[in-house]
């Protein structure tokens, strides 16, 4: 953990904010899986990281004099995922969060320290692969698997280990289920009975709490990079705003596992730690994100406010919207393809699924940046990797750069007029059958992995009858709207569209950070004009 002490002034501002505890040799001060209500600054002893099973100290993770408990979850009110214990008698100060949030805010330098620590135990945790969340099984269970590809992607720490390892067999006795049986494991002694994304994402205080006479001002729908930015300037302005998302921070673009034509990143950056740096950003300007949530209608109020409905039934309230919901990648209509949907058939290439290719071939369908993105990722670990392009080129589709890559890669080979007619296996993918479709001639490939990163279709049937849509289903913005001229506001006063569900926008992770800071400026005149 890193030691970046706190200037004299903070300190002082920390007791003034603050109390005095001194806790006994052996005191817990912190829980893993409990929610994050306090940051403890030690001003004298020593403080140890525990392994919740063992009850053992992880030596040599230790805080002393001048260091800070603490993660993320601070920000967001969310669970911990660190057992703090007192190795000797230990003197901390102890700041209730909200209090603490306000100082944070009024003292930038302190806020910079504390979130660059903060964002380091994260990373941290996510190398060691050591949080809260504990899963087994995961190799071998599709509802186990859910969980790890949810908390990869939302860069929750998480530990996994396969049947019947010993450490499996550990965490069993501790938390008293059979043996030998997947599980998904919370804190020390949880054990979540038939785990979804939902559950989990409750444990974790992820998931959305508002008081039924909560009115924001403006609700973001769509946590990719458009939405992401919306929320970090929404913040910045003062505005309360709240992100949502239905699968994961990041969007589609959380699945990039290198972007290298987004400015200030010379040597690239993962889609997923640019719009988790965005996330923490916004969360220190007080926006606040909810998930896994999809909105299924939204309704204007007799009073002109906003109503939207999400998948659960949860009502929330805004004074205006911004649509950020992006696009998904088609589903081909192939037998059986939902069948190996998480068994064979992935729509994302990180870490999670390349696992499933190692040293085998992988076949990808798409011919846009995505997929070349995850081709590059994929042929670090995989045999081969075939890109299945229906078209003749891709000269209109992927970026320069990117296809010269591809072309002098020899893992990676580019079949053009080609498309994947049908898929064969038992449980889980073992073949699928490619077609050449200037010849109509077949051929079987066996592999374990298909990757669909093809078509963008917009996720906008929640908006249908109170916004324009174009024949598509993308929105139309830049007309229509009476309250504020903006090129992204809809023909709904109030409901402003950006990102890739825009009609007409550029389909690049740059132009949808920009298209979601610029939109704030209008949303803000809307709200207060």
């Amino acid at each position: 953990m890193q030691r970046t002490p706190l200037a004299a002034s903070h300190v002082q501002a920390l007791r003034d904010a603050g109390k005095t505890v001194t806790h006994p040799v052996g005191a817990i001060l912190a829980r893993s899986g409990d929610p994050t209500t306090s940051f403890v600054y030690v001003e004298e002893g020593e403080v140890e990281v525990v392994n919740p099973y063992t009850n053992e100290g992880h030596s040599p993770f230790t805080l002393g004099p001048t260091q800070f408990m603490g993660e993320i979850s601070l920000l967001n009110g969310g669970a911990g995922s660190l057992t703090m214990r007192a190795v000797r008698e230990t003197r901390v100060i102890e700041v209730q969060r909200g209090p603490m949030l306000t100082l944070m805010s009024q003292i930038p330098e302190m806020s910079d320290i504390i979130i660059t620590v903060f964002s380091a135990r994260r990373r941290g945790q996510l190398d060691a692969r050591d949080g809260s969340l504990r899963l087994i099984g995961e190799d071998e269970d599709r509802n186990v698997l859910r969980i790890a590809e949810f908390a990869s992607r939302n860069r929750i720490p998480y530990s996994s280990w396969p049947l019947r390892s010993p450490e499996a067999e550990t965490m069993a006795r501790a938390c008293s289920i059979a043996a030998g049986k997947p599980a998904v494991i919370f804190g020390r002694n949880i054990a979540v009975t038939d785990p979804t994304p939902d559950k989990i994402a409750r444990l974790l205080g992820l998931n959305l709490d508002v008081r039924d006479d909560e009115m924001f001002d403006v609700l973001i729908v769509g946590g990719g990079p458009a939405g992401v930015a919306a929320g970090v300037c929404a913040g910045a302005e003062g505005l309360c705003a709240l992100v949502v998302e239905d699968i994961a921070i990041g969007g589609q673009a959380g699945a990039s596992s290198r972007i290298e034509n987004y400015m200030g990143f010379p040597t690239g950056i993962s889609g997923g730690d640019l719009v988790w740096r965005g996330e923490i950003q916004a969360m220190k300007f007080g926006t606040r994100f909810a998930m896994p949530r999809r909105a299924v209608k939204l309704q204007r109020l007799e009073d002109q406010s906003f109503c939207a409905t999400f998948d659960n039934g949860q009502l929330v309230r805004a004074r205006s919207v911004v649509v950020a919901t992006g696009v998904q990648y088609r589903r081909p209509p192939l037998a059986r393809r939902a069948d190996f949907e998480g068994a064979g058939i992935y729509y994302a290439a990180t870490e999670i699924e390349a696992r499933h290719c190692r040293d085998a071939e992988a076949v990808i369908i798409g011919g846009a940046n995505s997929a070349g993105q995850a081709a590059m990722f994929l042929s670090r670990s995989a045999r081969h990797v075939r890109v299945l392009v229906r078209g003749s080129s891709l000269a209109a589709s992927m970026s320069s750069y990117l296809r010269s890559r591809l072309e002098a890669d020899p893992k990676i080979t580019i079949e053009y007029d080609t498309e994947v007619t049908a898929l064969h296996g038992a449980d889980s993918l073992e073949a699928v059958t490619v077609r050449e479709l200037k010849t109509g001639e077949t051929r079987l490939l066996h592999i374990p992995a298909l990757f669909i990163m093809v078509g963008a279709v917009p996720n906008t049937e929640w908006l249908s009858g109170l916004v324009e849509l174009d024949d598509k289903g993308f929105v139309i913005t830049g007309r229509g709207a009476e309250l504020v001229t903006s090129p992204f506001g809809t023909s709904q006063p109030g409901v402003f569209a950006v990102g890739d569900v825009r009609a007409g926008s550029v389909k690049r992770v740059a132009s949808s950070v920009g298209e979601g800071s610029v939109v704030i400026s209008k949303v803000w005149e809307f709200v207060n004009g």
